[in-house]
C-alpha cells in the first residue's frame, strides 16, 4: 500500500500493514538544499525539491507545501518576513498597525493573482506531479480566529477579541474568514489533500471553553462550511484540547484531531474512538536535548497507547532545526516499527 492508501484506510477503519507516520520539517529543507533560509523560501521549486530530498533521506508518508505562517500575511499586505538559517521565518512588519488599519485592510477578490502566492502554487504543482497520487501532501491553513495574531501581534488580538470593541473585531473576523476560505479553496485546486487547520484559540489553553462555544465556533464554521471538512486536520499549535474534542465533532465534524504532547493521549483516543482519526504528537522540543534511546522510548509509548483499536496516526509537531539528526531518523524508524499492525 502506498502512503496515502494507508492514510485513507486507517482513517476509514479498514486494514493496514502499519499506522501513519508524519515528520513535519517545513524548515529542513534549505538545510538540505545548503541555502540560505530567505533564498530557499523565495521559490516554490526550491521549496518543493527540499521537501521531496527529505521525503527521500527519511522515508516517512507526508510532504509539506507550507512555506511559513508568515506568506499568508504577506498576502494580506505585510512588507518583510525576517528570515534566519537556524529557525522559523517571522513577520516584521504587522499590517494591522492600529484599529483604524482594520477598515483599511483589503482581502483580495482572488489570492491565487497575488505575487506572493506563485512560490505556493509552483511548489504544489511539483508535489501533485511528483507523488500526488502516492503520499498525503500537507498545506497549512489559519483559522480566522487566529490570523489576526500574525497581523496585529498577540496582545493587540486578544485585547481586541476580549475587551473589543466588538463592531470592529467582528469586521476583521469577517475579513479573515473571507481570506481563510479562498486560502482553503485555492489548495484543494491546486491537490493538497490534507489541509492542517490551524486554530490555538480553539484550545481552552487560550480562551475559555464558553468563548470557544460561543465566539470561536462560529467563526469556524463560517471558514469550513464551503468545501467541507473531510481533508481538515483541528491543530491548535502543541495547546491541548481535550476538553472540546466533543464539541469539534459535534460543531465542525471534523474527524482528524492533532493532539498535543501535552495533554492526555489514552483520554484524546477515548474519546475520538472510533468516531476519527487520532494523531498522537511526539514532543519534539524535548528532542532537542533527548538521546537516540529517549527518543525511541517515548515514541514506543505513544504508539502503544494509539495503536490499539487503529484509527491512529503517529506524528511531530514542527521540528526545531535543533533537533539532532540522529533523533529524526531514531523517531521515524522506531514510527514504523511499533507501529506494525498484525
Amino acid at each position: 500500500m502506498t502512503p496515502l492508501e494507508i492514510l485513507t484506510a486507517t482513517a476509514t477503519g479498514n486494514p493496514a500493514p502499519r499506522i501513519p507516520v508524519f515528520c513535519n520539517m517545513s524548515d529542513h529543507g534549505a538545510r538540505e538544499l545548503g541555502m540560505p533560509a530567505k533564498q530557499y523560501f523565495s521559490r516554490g521549486e526550491y521549496v518543493a525539491d527540499g521537501q521531496l530530498r527529505l521525503l527521500r533521506r527519511y522515508g516517512y508518508d507526508n510532504i509539506w507545501s507550507l512555506h511559513y505562517v508568515g506568506k499568508e500575511a504577506e498576502l494580506l499586505g505585510c512588507r518583510e518576513i525576517l528570515f534566519a538559517d537556524d529557525g522559523v521565518p517571522n513577520v516584521a512588519d504587522f499590517v494591522i498597525k492600529n484599529l483604524d488599519d482594520i477598515a483599511k485592510l483589503d482581502i483580495p477578490t482572488d489570492i491565487t493573482q497575488h505575487p506572493a502566492w506563485q512560490s505556493v502554487a509552483d511548489c504544489l504543482k511539483i508535489l501533485c506531479c511528483e507523488v500526488g497520487t502516492t503520499h498525503p501532501i500537507c498545506a497549512y491553513v489559519t483559522a480566522s480566529t487566529t490570523l489576526p495574531a500574525i497581523l496585529m501581534g498577540m496582545d493587540k488580538w486578544m485585547e481586541l477579541f476580549l475587551l473589543g470593541p466588538f463592531d470592529v473585531r467582528d469586521e476583521l473576523l469577517r475579513k479573515c474568514s473571507d481570506f481563510c476560505r479562498q486560502e482553503i479553496a485555492a489548495l484543494r485546486a491546486l491537490g493538497a489533500n490534507v489541509l492542517i487547520y490551524s486554530t490555538p484559540f480553539g484550545s481552552p489553553y487560550f480562551v475559555s471553553r464558553k468563548q470557544i462555544e460561543q465566539k470561536v465556533m462560529p467563526w469556524m464554521r463560517r471558514d469550513l462550511l464551503p468545501g467541507g471538512n473531510e481533508d481538515i486536520v483541528y491543530y491548535c499549535g502543541m495547546a491541548g484540547f481535550n476538553d472540546v474534542i466533543d464539541l469539534v465533532f459535534d460543531e465542525l465534524h471534523i474527524k482528524t484531531h492533532y493532539i498535543s504532547p501535552l495533554a492526555d493521549l489514552a483520554e484524546a483516543k477515548r474519546l475520538i474512538g472510533n468516531r476519527g482519526l487520532t494523531c498522537g504528537v511526539i514532543d519534539d522540543i524535548k528532542m532537542i536535548h533527548w538521546s537516540a534511546e529517549q527518543t525511541r522510548a517515548e515514541v514506543q509509548r505513544i504508539v502503544e497507547i494509539g495503536k490499539t483499536g487503529g484509527h491512529f496516526l503517529f506524528g511531530n509537531g514542527v521540528m526545531p532545526m535543533a533537533v539532532p539528526e540522529a533523533n529524526i531518523r531514531t523517531m521515524v524508524d522506531a514510527a514504523f516499527e511499533y507501529g506494525r499492525l498484525p
